[in-house]
């Protein structure tokens, strides 16, 4: 039995809301963000394993996928507003921002030097990525082996429009991202995978987007599980036109 990779996609999500994506899947070790792509259901008892949950969790898949669906178009209408206001909240420009920062972030990750890439991330970020992972892997003689085939798919969970630090500063934006690509920890000097599997796989990941001085940056790559945090705070969220009334009071 198989399923889409949208399914999986889903699947993937509701699992983190039970707590079995840690006993089906393991943990992530690698890639942007300390993870690394997970290597579950690539074998036939996985994908059998996979299908029997798609049908047990149905309804709760249906129900992630609905919450999701509502988040961007939320998401989608409040950025649109915005943008008759400033450039720097068209979507189209977003979304080829974030492609921009997704390509780069990963060619720099896999070059084990994030340093290059600081202006399309946040400093105190980058800098914790290259000292947390990428100089601790090369003091144990690991390399992480990312490599991107191309996106998938760019799609906002949660937009917040803040008034810090100048015009719209602090404003943040967090997409999902899924993306096919090789992502696995290797020994430097041989061949031997530690994690992950050389085997091109969809990949889902949450990134964050923070705008200072009219410039969005990384703020956070997390694993793509964490997305129902995100779209069950957009209730939360004041009408878009409160934050633009609240901004046009301080000035």
């Amino acid at each position: 039995m198989s399923t889409s990779p949208t399914r999986k996609h889903w699947l993937r999500n509701s699992f983190a809301t039970l707590s079995l994506s840690v006993l089906l899947i393991g943990t992530a070790h690698a890639g942007p963000g300390g993870m690394i792509a997970r290597a579950a259901f690539e074998t036939l008892p996985g994908r059998i394993v996979l299908g029997c949950l798609v049908i047990l969790f149905a309804p709760l898949i249906i129900y992630n996928y609905i919450l999701e669906k509502r988040a961007a178009k939320r998401a989608l209408q409040d950025l649109n507003y915005m943008a008759r206001l400033s450039p720097a909240f068209d979507w189209l420009r977003l979304r080829e921002r974030a492609t921009d920062c997704f390509q780069r972030v990963h060619s720099a990750w896999s070059d084990e030097d994030v340093s290059s890439v600081a202006g399309w991330m946040e400093d105190w970020y980058w800098q914790n990525q290259q000292l947390v992972h990428l100089n601790k892997w090369r003091s144990e003689g690991l390399v992480n082996v990312c490599n991107l085939k191309k996106i998938n798919s760019i799609r906002p969970l949660l937009f917040l429009h803040k008034n810090e630090e100048g015009e719209h500063g602090n404003s943040t934006l967090v997409l999902s991202i899924t993306a096919n690509m090789q992502d696995y920890l290797r020994e430097r000097n041989s061949e031997r995978i530690v994690e992950g599997s050389k085997t091109w796989k969809d990949v889902d990941t949450v990134w964050t987007l923070r705008l200072r001085d009219g410039v969005w940056r990384v703020a956070n790559i997390e694993e793509g599980a964490t997305f129902l945090t995100y779209v069950k705070l957009v209730k939360l969220v004041p009408r878009i036109e409160e934050t633009v009334v609240e901004y046009g009071n301080q000035h």
